[in-house]
C-alpha cells in the first residue's frame, strides 16, 4: 500500500488542471490507498485512490481519474475527473471533466460539465450570496460515444 500524505506542509503543485490557481496543495491520497472517514484539510487536495465518508476542505478538492469516492465533499472549488457518489457542498464552483462521473447532488452557485463527463442527479443552484432561496434543476447528462 501506497500512502502519500504532506500534511503539515505547503507545496505548489505542477498540475494541468484548467483554472488551477497558485492554491497552496495541502497533501494527495495516492492510487491504492484506500480511507475510511472523514477528512479535514485547510488547502488544495487531490485524490486518486478510494475514501468512503467526508472530505472537507477550505479550498480545491481534486478527484483524479482513479478516484472512486462515496460520501460527501465540502470545498470552495471541487473538480472530478474520477468517480463521485454523494453529496457536494460547493461555495464556488463544481467542475465535471470529461472522465468525471458525478451521481447524487450537487450544492453550488456554479456548475461546469465538460463534454465527455456525466451528471445524474439533483443539483441545487446557491446564489453567489449563499442566499437561503435557490433554484433545483434536476439533470441527467450523459456522453455521446
Amino acid at each position: 500500500m501506497s500512502l502519500s500524505w504532506g500534511f503539515g506542509m505547503a507545496w505548489k503543485w505542477p498540475t494541468a488542471t484548467k483554472g488551477a490557481s497558485n492554491e497552496e496543495w495541502t497533501g494527495f491520497i495516492d492510487q491504492g490507498v484506500t480511507l475510511e472517514g472523514t477528512l479535514t484539510v485547510t488547502g488544495t487536495f487531490r485524490i486518486d485512490g478510494n475514501v468512503k465518508g467526508n472530505i472537507i476542505s477550505e479550498q480545491t478538492v481534486i478527484l483524479g481519474e482513479g478516484a472512486k469516492v462515496e460520501g460527501q465533499i465540502e470545498g470552495n472549488r471541487v473538480v472530478i475527473s474520477g468517480r463521485f457518489d454523494g453529496v457536494i457542498f460547493a461555495k464556488g464552483r463544481v467542475e465535471i471533466e470529461a472522465k468525471g462521473v458525478v451521481t447524487g447532488e450537487v450544492h453550488s452557485p456554479c456548475m461546469v460539465i465538460d463534454p465527455g463527463g456525466i451528471f445524474d442527479g439533483r443539483c441545487h443552484m446557491l446564489a453567489s450570496s449563499d442566499a437561503v432561496s435557490s433554484v433545483t434543476i434536476p439533470i441527467r447528462a450523459a456522453s455521446t460515444a
